[in-house]
């Protein structure tokens, strides 16, 4: 099952109709996704009766992030083993975790004003929480996960690391626009393997990140294990499972995102997002 946000409306997807899940369900669920990840459950049994392929035609160009009004948004850091293995780290013993603010969430497509001369890219796997909770162990990780999104960690990296001694990775990621998210959310059981999942990363028609989340070092089950150990998980929560290597900041010398550039990031099953940058003052207030 595919769901999407098209307009503020959350809908059921096929191919390139999609079906208005209040209309469809007379008023029973939606009109927003946040209503929609409130009532997972039932809302799963119900949108497994229905035939997206009878909705309206749509545009990818149409859809906002799946899971806009999140509450809480996490991030993991070093969180791949070839990433680590760039940056020259070590692979850590718990897993590394930062928040995004959710003034930072924003949809698949469009304009990201940039922050400042160092801003870098980081395609990631995000994880939109379903059904909410706390001390869920690894075994049932799966059933509390409505689905896959694509996701792009941009971060500043002057504002993350600053001051140095006492990194701030949190405001440097959290800049409008640097938790973009999208196109569409993918159930689990949509993949052969929801633990083995593709994602690129291209930078003006050039890939710079490929991978796949096989490589993760905390895997998903265990990285909603040891949040809900810790907070409540709430319906519509967004986890960002960590970026694959592959970002400007190692590259010898380093690449950063400049205005004019072109980043496209690819999820296997979810699809593409596709973003442009520019400097601040050609981002109308």
């Amino acid at each position: 099952m595919k769901i999407a946000n098209r307009y503020g409306r959350v809908g059921l997807v096929d191919g390139q109709r999609i079906l208005d899940v209040e209309r469809a369900s007379r008023g029973e669920f939606g009109p927003t996704p946040a209503q929609v990840y409130e009532q997972w459950p039932a809302f799963r049994a119900w949108a497994r009766t229905q035939d997206p392929a009878q909705g309206d035609p749509y545009t990818l160009e149409e859809l906002g992030a799946p899971s806009p009004t999140a509450r809480q948004v996490f991030g993991l850091g070093t969180n791949y083993r070839k990433h680590a293995e760039e940056v020259g780290w070590a692979i850590p013993e718990v897993p590394l975790v930062f928040t995004k603010f959710p003034s930072s969430v924003a949809g698949p497509f469009g304009a990201i004003e940039l922050s400042g001369p160092r801003v870098d890219w980081e395609v990631e796997v995000v994880i939109v929480i379903g059904e909410g909770g706390r001390s869920i162990p690894a075994s049932q990780a799966w059933n509390h996960i409505a689905g896959i999104t694509a996701g792009q960690d941009i971060s500043d990296r002057d504002v993350q690391l600053r001051p140095k001694d006492n990194p701030q990775h949190s405001l440097g990621k959290s800049f409008p626009g640097y938790a973009s998210i999208g196109p569409v959310l993918v159930t689990p059981d949509e993949y052969a393997d929801p633990d083995d999942i593709a994602l690129t990363c291209s930078l003006n028609a050039e890939q710079v990140q490929n991978s796949s989340t096989a490589d993760l070092v905390f895997p998903v089950p265990q990285l909603i294990e040891y949040l809900s150990s810790i907070v409540t998980l709430l319906p519509g929560d967004l986890i960002f499972t960590g970026t694959p290597s592959g970002v400007g900041t190692v590259m010898d010398p380093p690449r950063f995102l400049t205005p004019d550039d072109e980043v496209v990031s690819w999820v296997a099953g979810v699809g593409t997002m596709r973003h442009t940058f520019t400097d601040r003052a050609d981002v109308a207030s």
